[in-house]
C-alpha cells in the first residue's frame, strides 16, 4: 500500500525531497501561485510554519501554472518572488501540473484519498492538504481557506504525535 512517504519530488533548485524523511511530522502541501488573488495565503502560510515547525509542522509549496496561468515565471523567479515579498522561509518546490496526464504523482495520491462529492480534481491554486504524522489522515481544504482556519486541525494533528 503506498503512503506519503513514498514519495519523491524535485524540489526548486533541482535536488530531489525524498517524503521518507517526514515521518512522524505533519505535513500542509499546498500548491500555490504568485500572481492569484489567494497569492497574500503566503503570509498566512509562513505564519504557521513559524509558529508550529518547531513542534513537528513541515509546509511544502508546489507552484503550479494550470489555472489562469497564474506562475508564469521560471523555479527561481518564484522562490524569490515568495521570499522577497512574504518572507517564506518553506520549502518551495519545482513548479509541477496537479491535475491531467502529467500531474505530480504525490498530487495524484493526495486527491485520490481525499476525492468527495465535487470530484477529484483540483479546482484552483492554493488547496492545502494537511497530513497527519503517521500518514494515515489527510484533510482538503478549498483554496478560499485562510491558512489561519486550518490552525485548530494543524494543532490536534501535532497533539496526536506528542502523545
Amino acid at each position: 500500500m503506498t503512503t506519503i512517504y513514498d514519495f519523491k519530488a524535485t524540489m526548486s533548485n533541482g535536488e530531489v525531497l525524498d517524503f521518507k524523511q517526514f515521518k512522524g511530522k505533519v505535513l500542509l502541501i499546498v500548491n500555490t501561485a504568485s500572481k492569484c488573488g489567494f497569492t497574500p495565503q503566503f503570509a498566512g502560510l509562513e505564519e504557521l510554519n513559524q509558529k508550529y515547525k518547531d513542534k513537528g509542522l513541515v509546509v511544502i509549496g508546489f507552484p503550479c501554472n494550470q489555472f489562469g496561468h497564474q506562475d508564469p515565471g521560471s523555479d527561481e523567479e518564484i522562490v524569490s518572488f515568495c521570499q522577497i515579498n512574504y518572507g517564506v522561509t518553506f520549502q518551495i518546490m519545482k513548479k509541477i501540473d496537479v491535475n491531467g496526464d502529467n500531474a505530480e504523482p504525490i498530487f495524484k495520491y493526495l486527491k485520490e484519498k481525499t476525492k468527495n462529492i465535487l470530484g477529484e480534481d483540483i479546482k484552483w491554486n492554493f488547496t492545502k492538504f494537511l497530513i497527519s504524522s503517521d500518514g494515515k489522515k489527510i484533510k482538503r481544504y478549498a483554496p478560499t481557506t485562510k491558512p489561519s482556519r486550518m490552525e485548530k486541525d494543524i494543532e490536534e494533528m501535532l497533539m496526536v504525535e506528542a502523545v
